[in-house]
């Protein structure tokens, strides 16, 4: 994994770092979308800085890493690719967050197909991933392996940065909040009720406090070509 990281010249910077650019760096799809929106931000988008003035005055966002890799153990591919990690501020506090953009995009597959023929790697990193988030085996078939390493992404990396706290959020960019659902069920794991435009605290026992949040993206960034 890269430990050097050059400054964005702007949005269509980020889609060399992209998984299959060709594919994902499309108008009012997910990539091409946050890529204008934190852009055009030139600092935090305002729906994730109303998320943290809750939690501290005057949110700031200190560094943001585009498609930032997560190492996990037993994994061939090695990495938890998060859209964007950022290290924000607010108050005396500062916070290790994942963003994961959406638009129609899901999840990824639930837990029913995921570990359908899993090979003892995949099994020793769901494990791996529970002991992380403090939850127990077995979990439940309809929740989203994405928003499990995610989440987890979040606290290893404010482990490794000693932050005080570590947030998973999912910027939705949906007209129609699709995947809302299965956020909701994946926060309910911890006994909490989703909210959109709010962090919720979602596991307070660990070393740092782990927050989860649903944001609502401007639209306006959905036509927008870069």
């Amino acid at each position: 994994m890269k430990r050097i990281y050059c400054p964005s010249k702007g949005a269509n910077d980020w889609k060399a770092l992209l998984a299959k650019p060709e594919e994902q760096w499309r108008t009012g799809f997910s990539a091409m979308t946050l890529a204008s929106c934190w852009e055009a931000a030139d600092g935090l988008p305002r729906e994730i800085s109303k998320m943290f003035e809750p939690l501290g005055p005057n949110p700031e966002l200190l560094l943001a890493l585009v498609e930032h890799k997560v190492p996990l153990p037993g994994s061939k591919r090695g990495d938890s690719q998060n859209d964007v990690f950022a290290l924000i501020r607010a108050g005396d506090k500062t916070f290790a967050t994942t963003i994961e953009g959406k638009v129609e995009e899901s999840f990824g597959r639930p837990l029913s197909e995921w570990r359908a023929n899993a090979s003892q790697n995949k099994k020793d990193r769901l494990t791996y991933l529970c002991e992380v988030l403090g939850l127990e085996e077995p979990l439940p078939d309809d929740i989203y392996y994405q928003l499990l390493h995610r989440a987890a992404g979040a606290i290893i990396e404010a482990d490794r940065f000693k932050t005080h706290a570590a947030c998973m959020i999912v910027q939705s960019f949906s007209r129609t909040g699709r995947w809302y659902d299965a956020f909701a069920r994946f926060v309910s794991l911890f006994g909490v009720e989703a909210e959109r435009g709010r962090l919720l605290p979602i596991k307070l026992n660990g070393t740092r406090p782990l927050y989860a949040g649903w944001a609502t993206g401007d639209q306006r960034f959905l036509t927008a070509a870069c």
